[in-house]
């Protein structure tokens, strides 16, 4: 069954079992050794193994060349950050590329950097040189304006002190003016000022500051600029303030610059003659248009320069980050006694071998080496990893069983059986033709869209979402099918494959929601007949109708569960396991609840008005009684004798013999630890068959303790399993009340008002009620349930799930790694 191109009328079945693997060792030539890692990647069907591991990083051969790599690394990063603040996107690779030298790459990124890095620093010089040009202007302008203003004050002052006095004279410090004394002009004090700006924020504070450290011997004026001026540190806007402090002394100043300095106000000289400060503005704005030229003209040319880089970023980076995983590998080598030769070591599928000949072939004749690698096959009882061959398909079906434990090498895969019970299960809670197509119309958006939305940037929930397309476009199609077996279409039933087989019993049809129905046709051929829709016995029909169509679903999986683990048994050659875990196992599942199936399924078939609650429940209490109006069919009473009798047997039979036996085979294989390896391929497909304890100290206490906690989970687990499965009972009905809820006291409550705004509303309540409520939590807890009864009532009868993933070496994963 797990053998590859075995004979047969069936072809195989890659997911049923593992891909056969076998250990490999490569010898290859060191002049070859890059390329021939170069084709295996290419390949991508070896995981090699670390032959170095009690090497560090830096002790390794190639440890040099990984150092170069991570440098270009570092610069295409760098390259990265800048094409997306420039607004770019690097252009996509291309599949037909021409080859490259590393060591040229190496030069050109190197060269690129250093430009960059250039343009970047005069551009941010240029930029901050240009933001305070732009302030000093600022400061040129509003500081002129307090002179001006100041000036034609003291003028007007001086015309009316002449008109008064006639005495004339000289007027030395006009922004004082208001406040000037009768002193002797010989001894008037010559003040200074200094102007810049200040953030908004701060200016409160630094004129507070001002007047207390000076003592209020200083006059502050200041201006709001109106609009935010870049800051030529920082490089953002900040809402700022021109000042002028007018100070006496040299004392006096430097207390104000210090002051300055804290504030972060950025000072500017300034001429008090009107005729220098029109020069210095005209200036000032001449070399702003100067700057503002040369400014556009850097971006112009970094522009050019990030797109060029942006058109062979993709192909550069991925061609870093392939040889760096080639060094990363080789590290991975040892090297041989004669330094000529590297060895690698790995595992492969064995239909693989023909291919990776002919890469290691096609490597030594392309790098002319003189000597061919050599490959040949390792026999060790190591266990091997697991491998599953799947598709688009069945990838997301893979991930749901691997969620739960990777597959032991060739285990049976419960994911050949989940690819259909999973959506089915599902579908069985969430039964709703209506519900069904929307989630079908939302998953054929994906599907027809998948080429696009693979080459684009999901959400985390969006790219879940998109990865299991086709696990919701299987459930959306088994939603339907129950949907139409549960005769629902957002809770409304439809005679879709014909009339009902009911009728009312007077025309009136006054009680056709209690007595008044009587059957005058063949029963309604496909699912629910729509006559039970509002009816008075809707409610106990459907109750029983999906309670015991959980209990018969639950059975048979839990049956196809154990019969999996016969596969297993047979399959790696347990007897043991076959006599002594499947057999008592099948006969007290199916001595309890697989006779309970069958009665239900002859009760449906007969009409009997039996009470199996009670049948079961004195086949334990009262096994000897008659069962009166409770019998099904003749015989029932020692039928259900016997079935006891086997369910009683067969838990001393799952609980007894299997370590006893475990001990004489430990005994009679003891000794044999030095037994010669096989020769033959089948040694690692036969490994599996030795229990573990052949291979260490047999310890028969915890053998039988193990043995006697498998048995009680697995009795407790049939009646705790089985009640489980009623939770498709209990979800089923809660999706349809819930949508019998939104439909009757939504939308038809709405409908009744016969008023148009009032029904619009209700109709988008009852859309936002769907979507939200029924086809977006409904489905997660349907599908975490449907989950859970996978990983739980399931794959706990066989799986063993302690496996390892096969992790090729290939190049095809390097687009998906974070760096």
């Amino acid at each position: 069954m797990g053998e590859r191109g075995s004979g047969g009328c069936c072809p195989p079945m890659d997911l049923m079992r593992s891909e056969p693997m076998h250990l490999v060792q490569l010898i290859i030539p060191i002049e070859s050794a890059h390329r021939t890692i170069s084709y295996l990647g290419d390949l991508g069907l070896i995981q090699f193994k670390d032959l170095n591991a009690e090497k560090s990083p830096f002790q390794r051969t190639y440890a040099n060349q990984i150092k170069r790599c991570g440098e270009m690394a570092r610069k295409l990063r760098f390259f990265r950050e800048q094409i997306s603040k420039a607004g770019f996107s690097p252009a996509v690779r291309s599949v037909t590329e021409a080859d490259l030298n590393l060591d040229d790459l190496e030069v050109k990124l190197g060269e690129l950097e250093v430009e960059l890095v250039e343009i970047n620093a005069n551009g941010e010089k240029l930029q901050r040189s240009y933001n305070e040009l732009a302030e000093y202007k600022l400061v040129i302008q509003k500081a002129g304006e307090f002179f001006q203003s100041a000036m034609s004050s003291a003028e007007a002052f001086q015309r009316e002190y002449a008109s008064n006095q006639s005495g004339e004279e000289s007027l030395e410090t006009p922004l004082l003016s208001e406040q000037e004394t009768t002193t002797d002009p010989s001894k008037q004090v010559k003040l200074g000022f200094i102007t810049g700006l200040v953030p908004r924020e701060k200016s409160i504070a630094f004129e507070r500051i001002l007047f207390r450290a000076t003592r209020g011997n200083v006059f502050l004026k200041q201006a709001v600029v109106d609009n935010p001026v870049t800051d030529p540190v920082s490089g953002e806007k900040v809402e700022k303030n021109v000042f002028a402090v007018f100070f006496s002394g040299e004392r006096a100043k430097n207390k104000i610059l210090k002051i300055c300095d804290a504030f972060g106000a950025n000072r500017y000289p300034f001429a008090e003659d009107l005729g220098k400060q029109a020069q210095t503005i005209n200036e000032v704005s001449g070399r702003l248009s100067e700057l503002k030229t040369t400014i556009d003209a850097g971006i112009v040319h970094r522009g050019n320069l990030l797109q060029t880089i942006g058109e062979q970023f993709e192909r550069w980076n991925f061609l870093v980050r392939r040889e760096k995983s080639i060094y990363h590998t080789l590290n991975m080598l040892s090297i041989d006694v004669t330094k000529k030769c590297l060895v690698a070591e790995g595992w492969s599928p064995i239909f693989a071998r023909k291919q990776i000949q002919d890469a290691l072939h096609r490597a030594t004749q392309d790098c002319n080496s003189q000597v061919d690698a050599i490959f040949q096959v390792l026999h060790t009882r190591e266990m091997p990893p697991t491998y599953f061959q799947t598709n688009k398909f069945t990838s997301a079906f893979q991930e749901i069983v691997d969620a739960y434990g990777v597959a032991k090498y060739q285990e049976a895969n419960p994911g050949v059986y989940t690819i259909v019970t999973f959506p089915f299960l599902f579908a069985v809670m969430f039964g709703d033709w209506g519900h069904g197509i929307c989630l079908l119309l939302a998953t054929l958006y994906f599907i027809i869209r998948e080429k696009k939305l693979l080459s684009q940037k999901l959400g985390d929930i969006m790219e879940m979402t998109f990865g299991g397309r086709y696990v919701i476009l299987l459930m959306a199609l088994f939603s339907i099918y129950t949907g139409l077996i549960y005769n629902e279409f957002f809770s409304v039933p439809f005679e879709l494959f014909g009339r009902s087989a009911y009728s009312c019993r007077d025309p009136s049809c006054s009680e056709a929601t209690t007595v008044g129905l009587i059957k005058v046709r063949d029963t309604y051929p496909f699912g629910v007949d729509p006559a039970w829709h509002g009816s008075r016995s809707e409610l106990p029909f459907l109750n029983s109708l999906k309670m015991k169509m959980s209990i018969l679903l639950g059975v048979a999986q839990m049956n196809l569960g154990i019969i999996l683990s016969y596969f297993n048994a047979k399959f790696f050659g347990n007897s043991i396991n076959t006599w002594f875990q499947f057999i008592p196992q099948m006969i007290f599942l199916n001595s309890l609840f697989g006779y309970l199936s069958v009665l239900v399924i002859i009760k449906w078939c007969t009409g009997s008005k039996s009470d199996l609650y009670h049948v079961m429940i004195y086949m334990f209490l009262s096994p000897t009684d008659e069962l009166g109006e409770n019998q099904l069919f003749p015989g029932q009473k020692t039928t259900q004798l016997v079935l006891l009798l086997l369910a009683l047997v067969s838990v001393p039979w799952m609980l007894l013999p299997k370590p006893f036996l475990l001990k004489l085979q430990h005994n009679r294989h003891h000794g044999e630890s030095y037994a010669p390896l096989p020769d033959s391929e089948e040694s690692l497909q036969s490994e599996p068959n030795h229990d573990s304890h052949g291979h260490e100290e047999f310890e028969f206490s915890e053998v039988f303790v193990h043995q006697l906690i498998h048995t009680i989970e697995f009795v407790l687990g049939a009646v705790s399993n089985t009640a489980s499965y009623l939770r498709l009972w209990a979800l089923s009905l809660a999706h349809s009340e819930l949508s019998s809820v939104f439909y009757e006291k939504v939308l038809l409550l709405a409908w009744g008002y016969n008023n148009v705004i009032i029904l619009v509303v209700g109709i988008i309540v009852f859309i936002f009620a769907t979507v939200g409520v029924l086809l977006v939590m409904e489905t997660l807890s349907a599908f975490l349930h449907a989950l859970r009864l996978h990983w739980v009532e399931f794959q706990n009868k066989f799986y063993e799930g302690d496996g390892y993933k096969f992790y090729p070496y290939s190049f095809t994963l390097l687009d998906y790694e974070e760096e």
